[in-house]
């Protein structure tokens, strides 16, 4: 067996699992479930309906590069939603891969770009961070090396924090924005920055941005990597993938589907990869994808659920714990240090006793510098409906008022 598999740690949701497993919560109270990021909103039924028409498909061996017209929609939502040209979709020398979600990707695109001649190949991460990123570098034969984002921080990367030498050993910076779990937008001068530096010491960056549709101004969507890239000049995203999902933004999950795009020489490469690698996406799915992309309404409509939420949420969590509306994204990210609990001892007995559920931050993050810097915060993602998130709030503030 590879030996990488053992450094591995178990993933936050089994940690959750076990912490969970010898309490039982109260019976008349129904579980409210703000753990995970799995969005509980109906899927569109136009993407049902599209993907039932297109059964047909099922009788042929998808492309791994995609229909044509699934590649076209992705590449005319992107010029659309960052008011940017269209990148290019031709075979060969394509900007647009469609990947079978988000999270497949942001794995492969570890293993397809890592060199493992390298003696000590190093991949940086923010911490707190998605799992995906630590356990893709640990299995290229990677060393994650972890930047904390904290509010003293502003829950930003701290670039300059970085050491020369791991600059001269990377290979791989991931970022997210929207952050996941703090909600944190990168401006133009931080990708300034990290563009700079990618072109110093000649690593890819993969942008995460699978929170972007989630936002609460429509005069002001997120930046995302690709407007960043146009907005400084390098029209041909050198040594930038960006990775995008349907999951969030048109509540299909299940559905796995995404894209990335961005420096065509990388995307060529990581073609080739996933020719062997064997993720080629159902057609079916292809064609409801497409309608996805190509629609906006149900995806403002969505924005609508979350801008409510978020309203009438966010004061009654305030009231006990240090928190405030994110950038954008779907989560609270909350301090329970005022409470006098630990995030995992808040979390606990806050499904004990009120039957909700939510992530212990110290799960999402890693010991550097001598903090964890999940520890004391805890991950609220306000994906069920508008009156069963209220009715969590409610139940938290009753929570903390009890403590």
């Amino acid at each position: 067996m590879n030996p990488n598999l053992d450094r591995l740690q178990t993933y936050p949701f089994e940690k959750l699992r076990d912490l969970y497993a010898t309490d039982t919560p109260p019976a008349d109270l129904p579980e409210i479930k703000l753990h995970i990021g799995e969005p509980q909103h109906p899927t569109p039924q136009f993407i049902k309906d599209a993907l039932t028409a297109n059964l047909g498909g099922l009788a042929n061996y998808p492309a791994t590069s995609g229909s044509d017209a699934l590649r076209q929609s992705i590449a005319d939502w992107i010029a659309r939603r960052y008011g940017i040209p269209a990148p290019h979709v031709n075979e060969g020398a394509t900007q647009v891969l469609p990947v079978t979600g988000s999270r497949e990707a942001l794995f492969a695109i570890a293993q397809a770009v890592i060199a493992p001649g390298h003696s000590k190949p190093v991949v940086i991460s923010p911490n707190p961070f998605y799992q995906i990123y630590e356990g893709a570098a640990l299995l290229a034969g990677a060393r994650p090396f972890f930047l904390n984002t904290t509010p003293e921080n502003g829950f930003r990367m701290d670039w300059a924090g970085v050491p020369t030498e791991i600059w001269r050993d990377c290979q791989l910076v991931y970022v997210c924005s929207p952050g996941n779990p703090t909600g944190k937008v990168m401006p133009l001068e931080e990708w300034r920055t990290l563009f700079e530096l990618s072109d110093r010491h000649d690593f890819v960056i993969a942008a995460d941005e699978c929170y972007s549709e989630i936002y609460f101004d429509e005069t002001q969507p997120p930046l995302g990597g690709l407007q960043a890239a146009r907005q400084l000049g390098r029209d041909d995203y050198k040594n930038l993938v960006m990775f995008s999902s349907l999951s969030k933004r048109s509540n299909v999950p299940g559905l796995r589907s995404g894209f990335v795009a961005g420096d065509a020489a990388i995307l060529k490469k990581f073609w080739l990869y996933r020719t062997y690698q064997g993720c080629a996406m159902s057609p079916p799915i292809q064609a409801a994808s497409a309608a996805a992309w190509r629609d906006e309404a149900h995806v403002a409509d969505n924005r609508r659920l979350y801008v409510e939420k978020f309203r009438q949420v966010t004061p009654l969590i305030a009231r006990h714990l240090h928190t405030a509306q994110p950038d954008a994204g779907f989560y609270l990210w909350a301090s329970v240090a005022a409470t006098g609990l630990s995030d995992t001892e808040f979390a606990r007995e806050l499904r004990r006793q009120y039957n909700v559920t939510v992530l212990p931050g110290s799960y999402l993050a890693r010991d550097v510098g001598g903090i964890n810097p999940g520890r004391d915060f805890i991950r609220i993602a306000l994906v069920a409906g508008v009156e069963e998130c209220l009715e969590a709030a409610r139940r938290i503030d009753a929570f903390c008022s009890s403590l």
